[in-house]
């Protein structure tokens, strides 16, 4: 005699099996299969609910901007927490459910492996991007007497120190930034100085210098808002004339030793508008216009955001 079963109290099989009894074989197919069903319907949402993170550049150096594109699933609008190496950095929405976040590196960084942790109300996602290795060249700066006694005062470091925390939502810039000045550059990013023959540890040329005759114009590489103005006369002893423009989430432009500033604090300014002029003010052997960019409080290398490799 052949054995059957009866599971009348199992979801989805009543119906069937009010109206006939099933070989005891079919009923555990049908179990087995009915539950495989039921885990894919289950874990086919955590697939698709995992967030795509995106990194670029794909090989980044010492004094890169390294961009982190998150994107969730479509109307989530959490915005998600970007952790790199134990560090939280700022993360601002793109719309369409997509996310960025921008992590400075700078000659100080170590090579190597970075974890990225991409947090928030989907499964997280780990990638890492490798920081190569990048080789600066070493410069002597001989300073004059007087010059070489030229002291900073803690009222422009602290000014500046301001300026670097600037962190608005806006994004002011579209696209690659325009070159400030057209004067010849007499010193690259992350170049390592001896000051009268003494090495600067832990330093690093945080900017491109142009060198142009006093008076030369001094362009807004993007659009901004300029959030701060530094004069000799007001205790600029060490950074001279200064500007610095806002350019929105964590990026600021900053240009130092002017002879003249044509701006003020809370103006806005469009690319390749005139902000100022080129001079030697502050701790300068020459007329020449000092640019930096900081992202996220951090001094990178300006050039790839003039090649528009950074967006």
């Amino acid at each position: 005699m052949k054995q059957t079963v009866s599971l009348h109290r199992l979801p989805g099989l009543n119906a069937l099996l009010r109206r006939r009894q099933w070989p005891w074989r079919a009923v555990v197919f049908m179990a087995i299969a009915s539950l495989a069903a039921l885990m894919v319907t289950l874990l086919s949402p955590l697939r698709a609910q995992a967030y795509d993170v995106a990194i670029q550049p794909a090989s980044p150096q010492q004094g890169d901007t390294v961009s982190i594109l998150v994107t969730a699933n479509p109307g989530n609008t959490e915005v998600p927490t970007v952790t790199v190496n134990g560090e939280t950095y700022p993360t601002f929405a793109l719309g369409n459910s997509r996310y960025r976040t921008f992590v400075p590196s700078s000659p100080l960084h170590a090579s190597g492996r970075y974890v990225v942790q991409v947090t928030g109300s989907e499964p997280p996602r780990n990638p890492a991007f490798w920081l190569d290795r990048r080789s600066f060249r070493t410069q002597h700066i001989t300073f004059s007497p007087s010059a070489s006694s030229i002291e900073g005062t803690d009222y422009e470091f602290d000014r500046v120190q301001n300026f670097k925390d600037v962190l608005s939502p806006q994004k002011y810039w579209s696209g690659p930034f325009l070159r400030p000045s057209q004067g010849r550059v007499s010193s690259e990013y992350g170049v390592r100085r001896y000051y009268n023959g003494v090495f600067a540890e832990n330093y690093y040329h945080r900017g491109v210098d142009y060198a142009a005759a006093t008076g030369s114009p001094v362009v807004a590489p993007a659009a901004g808002r300029v959030s701060l103005v530094g004069r000799v006369a007001d205790g600029f002893a060490l950074h001279g004339n200064t500007i610095g423009v806002d350019h929105g989430q964590g990026v600021g432009s900053i240009f130092i030793h002017l002879n003249s500033i044509a701006v003020n604090e809370g103006d806005m300014v469009q690319p390749g508008q005139v902000i100022g002029t080129i001079g030697s003010t502050g701790a300068s052997t020459g007329p020449h216009l000092h640019w930096g960019v900081y992202v996220n409080g951090v001094a990178v290398d300006p050039g790839p955001r003039r090649n528009g490799r950074i967006d």
